[in-house]
């Protein structure tokens, strides 16, 4: 690794963060509908399911919804389709993964997983943008790399 690169690379830009949380949002919002509407769906329908079976199958929802919804994002910005399907699973998918195990296992250990509450779903929300916003913020700032 250069150097200077590692020199100049520094945790205090108000500018990165900023847009590194704008970043994380969307991901956020892209996972956020598949993996908590996966969860709804099997507390509202009652069907029998393991509780470990719900949160994976709400985990591999959520990256599938945040990545159709980044590829619709860079679609919207003049990206072509192929280039942004790539892109929107390139540039986050550690972002996303993260995010997501942040999302259930706070569930998992405020509720015994799978249930949402009036009062898990924010806590849900914090983790799950907590957990990727300084990774979002280091791929920003040292390789200038963002899916949005």
């Amino acid at each position: 690794m250069d150097t200077t690169a590692k020199a100049n690379f520094h945790w205090s830009c108000k500018h990165t963060w900023k847009r590194s949380a704008k970043n994380t949002a969307w991901c956020l919002l892209g996972c956020a509908i598949g993996d908590l509407g996966t969860i709804l769906f099997f507390q509202l329908t009652k069907i029998p399911f393991p509780v470990l079976g719900i949160m994976i199958l709400a985990i591999i929802n959520g990256l599938i919804t945040s990545i159709i919804l980044e590829t619709i994002i860079l679609m919207r910005q003049s990206f072509d389709f192929s280039k942004a399907f790539k892109t929107a699973i390139g540039m986050s998918f550690i972002s996303m993964i993260s995010m997501e195990v942040a999302m259930n296992l706070t569930d998992y250990f405020l509720t015994g997983g799978a249930i949402l509450t009036w009062w898990v779903v924010p806590i849900m929300l914090l983790a799950g943008f907590l957990t990727p916003w300084p990774y979002n913020y280091w791929r920003l700032k040292k390789f200038n790399i963002v899916c949005h």
